[in-house]
């Protein structure tokens, strides 16, 4: 029950946002800061571009963290204001933190453009990512 109340609040409180729209373009400069970004906060739980082995810090996590990146389709479907606000305010009872405080709004919005684009990315960004 605890399980699904948290799930349902989840659902409503990212419906409110999913469709915010990100004040920053999806150019390559914001991706190769966004791939900054994700490899300094991200990479440990949800692991690095073309790589399918979970770091020791994934592997002990319940539940276990999603892979973000190809090879895996992460949540490149997702839109990036859903993304942001996973990203902003974290996600309760699975280890996800919110990184409001730590990282800033802009920082926030490139590492969502960089997911969302994660199966698209300029070699560049690839290279910055592995």
């Amino acid at each position: 029950m605890e399980q699904f109340m948290a799930s349902r609040a989840l659902h409503v409180a990212v419906a409110k946002e999913a469709d915010r729209r990100p004040p920053i373009p999806a150019d390559e400069r914001n991706l190769l800061a966004g791939a900054k970004v994700y490899a300094n906060n991200c990479a440990v739980c949800h692991g690095v571009l073309g790589e399918t082995d979970r770091s020791p810090i994934a592997a002990g996590m319940f539940p276990s963290p999603p892979p973000l990146l190809p090879p895996s389709r992460g949540v490149t479907d997702d839109r990036a204001g859903e993304t942001h606000w996973k990203v902003h305010n974290g996600i309760r009872l699975t280890g996800m933190p919110g990184f409001e405080g730590a990282l800033t709004e802009e920082e926030q919005w490139q590492v969502s453009l960089l997911l969302q684009q994660a199966g698209q990315l300029p070699p560049a960004v690839q290279e910055a990512l592995k």
